[in-house]
């Protein structure tokens, strides 16, 4: 196969995904008069990031004191101690001047009688260290990512960025140095294969929730960025770290905002109890995220359920006034009377814990960079949002720090790309001359293969795997199971074969294509959970009991640092987290409660 193969399109910077983050990234390198490429698999509006609801967290103080040491520390204890503080204050630090500047960008935020933006509290947002909850996050009724999206997207046309969109990318190109030097990719319509070569390669291609059976994301959310970057011999960081939504629609895991129990919401179990007050006595049903999945999930195991076959929880706004849902949570009513068939105005909304977001991912710094295993910047690769792991969210995610993150580090990455350009850190190196031989023999493999395992029974088969095996609650017998199903769908997934041939749109391709690197993500989760044998934030093992020594299950002595996950062998190693700030003193480790 010689490089004669695959046309070469040249450009300054590629960016892989439109998301919040991708179009932030683009909006600084268009903005900067560099010629920049954005691939995206779907219209850019219709990016994951359309169904965040509830808000983005910034320390503005519109109806409250707040601040940002007190956003940094809420962050770092939601994390349970598993964040980078550098990375944690820079995000903290930077989000008003990132919302304030979105609001320029005319991002349609609600407004306070005086005319500021508006903020609702939110899951594990506390003011003064912990104290109690506080305003912090920024909304556009429950349609913020939506409304975010839109004005990205309007400022990037202003910018002249080049869209190419319902393309996917196959995989990264490396030269002998391990310099980044841009993405092979599919343009889905007409199958075409084509070498995006670029000085700067950006990934925000999203999570890859859909590695779980039952999850609130997009069936577009398949770990592209991470699967390319594994096979690119990349190691990937924290991938044990799941969080679970509280609040998914039960039966159909569509997403209900935490803003529902910012305005005020109750969860309810079977006998009316507010249970929350058990679980979390000061912060009750505004408790981090994993506190309240794995508070419901007792609540149903132990037989308090509802429903029939007592396997839900019941979210209750019933007590506010029908105009406060009307104005601040239209669309979750619209949800809930499409998806569960109940007006929330007049009766509560059945809802479970749902796979919501990765808080692993590909390893970076704050400035965007990605890093090797030395923490060393690799040339020419930046990545930022949910498909990277800065490490902002450690073993836990606050709800709004996800909208916040894609901001700050999209703009991060974008002007680290230009100081590193204008210092000359990296430029147009010279394709190697088989650059594109490992995506063409994938896609012969898949044009040509017979008799091979069905590309959905896999899929499948994975998602239930992963469900059942890596879920919120983890047991040991279960976990090593889990590795060794996991290997056995591989080879499976090695050996899929696109049944129809001929279909219009390359639609069986683009998934086969999607589960290659579902795959590597599944495995590196399923693997590190395995070996991490404790209980921290997201990841709850039945083995690691709350004791003394170690409270809430968490082993600080033995296990206070980052998973890195390889691919070549299936091999892990470890790293210390950051624990020293930018210009404050370190949060210290301690007990995590609500």
């Amino acid at each position: 196969m010689s490089k004669l193969s695959v046309p070469v399109r040249k450009f300054d910077a590629v960016i892989v995904g439109a998301g919040g983050s991708g179009l932030r990234a683009a909006i600084q390198l268009s903005e900067a008069g560099l010629k920049t490429a954005v691939l995206s698999k779907v219209f850019p509006t219709r990016s994951h990031t359309v169904a965040a609801q509830g808000g983005v967290s910034a320390s503005l103080g519109n109806s409250e004191e707040d601040h940002w040491h007190w956003h940094m520390y809420d962050t770092v204890k939601g994390s349970d101690w598993l964040g980078d503080q550098d990375a944690i204050e820079y995000m903290c630090r930077k989000a008003p001047e990132v919302v304030v500047e979105l609001e320029h960008f005319g991002m349609p935020f609600d407004r306070t009688d005086e005319g500021k933006i508006y903020q609702r509290p939110f899951g594990g947002h506390m003011s003064n260290f912990g104290e109690k909850p506080v305003r912090r996050a920024c909304a556009a009724a429950d349609r913020t990512g939506h409304a975010m999206l839109h004005a990205l997207y309007q400022r990037n046309v202003r910018a002249n960025t080049q869209f190419f969109v319902e393309w996917m990318a196959l995989d990264l190109i490396r030269d002998q140095s391990g310099q980044v030097l841009g993405v092979i990719a599919l343009e889905m319509e007409t199958g075409e294969v084509v070498a995006f070569h670029s000085k700067a390669t950006v990934f925000a291609t999203g999570g890859a929730g859909r590695i779980y059976y039952s999850s609130t994301n997009a069936f577009i959310n398949t770990g592209d960025g991470l699967g390319m970057a594994a096979r690119a011999g990349i190691a990937l960081e924290d991938m044990e770290f799941w969080q679970f939504h509280p609040t998914g629609v039960a039966g159909a895991g569509v997403l209900i905002t935490e803003g529902v129990r910012g305005e005020g919401g109750i969860l309810r179990n079977s006998t009316n109890e507010r249970f929350m007050e058990r679980y979390a006595p000061n912060a009750k049903d505004l408790a981090s995220r994993d506190v309240v999945s794995r508070a419901m999930v007792t609540e149903i195991n132990e037989g308090r359920g509802c429903g029939p076959n007592k396997d839900f929880v019941l979210l209750d706004i019933t007590h506010l006034d029908p105009a406060t849902i009307m104005k601040r949570l239209p669309g979750i009513r619209e949800i809930s009377i499409q998806f569960a068939g109940i007006d929330p105005i007049k009766a509560p909304i059945p809802v479970v814990p749902t796979c919501h977001y990765q808080m692993g991912g590909v390893p970076t710094n704050y400035k965007g960079q990605v890093v090797g295993d030395d923490a060393a910047p690799i040339r020419g690769f930046y990545a930022a949002g949910e498909v990277a792991c800065a490490s902002v969210h450690g073993a836990n995610r606050l709800g709004t720090n996800s909208l916040l993150d894609l901001l700050v580090f999209g703009k991060a990455s974008g002007d680290t790309v230009i100081d590193d350009l204008r210092s000359g850190e990296i430029g147009l190196k010279e394709l190697p001359a088989d650059y594109a031989d490992r995506t063409l023999a994938r896609l012969h493999r898949l044009n040509t293969q017979t008799g091979g395992a069905s590309v959905n029974e896999c899929r499948l088969e994975l998602q239930r795997t992963m469900q059942k095996h890596c879920g919120v609650f983890r047991f040991k017998d279960m976990l090593v199971e889990g590795v060794a199903k996991i290997v056995e769908v591989e080879k499976a997934v090695a050996q899929t074969e696109i049944k129809d041939k001929s279909q219009v749109w390359n639609t069986a391709r683009v998934e086969a294509l999607e589960l290659d690197n579902l795959i590597e993500v599944a495995k590196a989760t399923m693997v590190s959970a395995e070996a991490r044998k404790e209980s921290r934030g997201a990841h709850v093992r039945d083995d690691a009991p709350d004791t003394p020594a170690n409270p809430n299950g968490r082993d600080d002595l033995n296990w206070h640092k980052h998973t890195l996950w390889h691919r070549d062998g299936s091999r892990l190693s470890y790293k210390p987290v950051i624990m020293k700030p930018l210009s404050v003193e370190t949060i210290a480790l301690k007990t995590r409660s609500y």
